[in-house]
């Protein structure tokens, strides 16, 4: 049994949580004067009347979802998210077709670094900021942003958890999944705002540095530049994100047991041992 109002009730607080997102991408098309302000304002209105409309119509489900709740809100919510996140672009004149602002909007909440732009440099600062927002967000997971709230709503994450972990390492690293989400989450914004502050210590712009610390640490590389980092000639900058891209790649599990002191655990991880051998080789 398929627990659908639990199910589509958290996919329309993902919604919500996706507007702020637009949000904070409107405040920065505001900054830099852009058009894509009013483009920005449409889609926050959209989608979060969407999302409330779920959240209302949708209360009083299960409180404890099943493994197969799990897999159809993570791919129900994937979907829902890039549905929605395309808004920007499509009411924008840089990626009028449906089809091509659906998929750059997917390739960013995948972390996938696909792209239908032949010249990025001429999108305005707000589109480029949301779009490599996306991709910080998909990199770690629209899940695990959501599995740090659940516990409010009284219900179970783990089920959600197994569903949206990549690879066979998906262990609890606190008896509280909440509590593990909540780890992992800090983990991947401490790694960000160290890169962050490295590029920017490198020559990058501020705009700049945040844009390409959320696209490393999410791994999937999209760049604000048609060259990417090759337009900064710098080897600083290519040296720092090719080491943030590995630190990035590992699986945030065995980075949360580093963190906590577990390092026999996490050293004796047969995963981690593979992805640094094939990197090394």
């Amino acid at each position: 049994m398929v627990h659908l109002r639990s199910v589509f009730r958290i996919v329309g607080l993902m919604l919500l949580f996706e507007t702020i997102m637009m949000m904070v991408s409107g405040v920065v098309a505001f900054y830099y004067h852009d058009e894509s302000l009013r483009d920005f304002g449409w889609s926050v209105l959209i989608t979060a009347l969407a999302g409330g409309a779920l959240m209302l119509t949708c209360r009083g489900g299960s409180l404890q979802l099943t493994r197969r709740d799990g897999y159809l809100m993570v791919s129900a919510s994937w979907i829902a998210f890039s549905l929605f996140g395309m808004l920007p672009f499509y009411f924008s004149d840089y990626i009028p077709d449906v089809a091509d602002a659906f998929f750059e909007t997917m390739s960013g909440v995948t972390s996938t670094g696909a792209t239908i732009l032949d010249d990025i440099e001429r999108l305005p600062h707000g589109l480029l900021f949301w779009r490599s927002l996306t991709q910080w967000v998909g990199g770690l997971g629209i899940i695990l942003f959501t599995l740090a709230v659940l516990p409010i709503f009284g219900v179970s994450g783990l089920q959600v958890f197994a569903a949206e972990s990549s690879g066979p390492t998906h262990d609890k690293v606190h008896p509280r999944i909440g509590i593990t989400a909540k780890w992992i989450l800090g983990i991947y914004t401490g790694l960000g705002a160290l890169l962050f502050c490295l590029l920017l210590a490198g020559g990058m712009s501020p705009f700049d540095s945040i844009c390409h610390a959320f696209t490393t640490t999410g791994t999937g590389g999209f760049s604000n530049y048609n060259d990417s980092i090759a337009h900064f000639h710098s080897p600083f900058i290519e040296y720092v994100i090719s080491i943030f891209m590995f630190l990035c790649g590992i699986n945030f599990t065995v980075l949360t047991l580093l963190a906590t002191g577990r390092f026999r655990k996490a050293f004796g991880n047969t995963e981690l041992r593979a992805y640094a051998l094939l990197v090394g080789a």
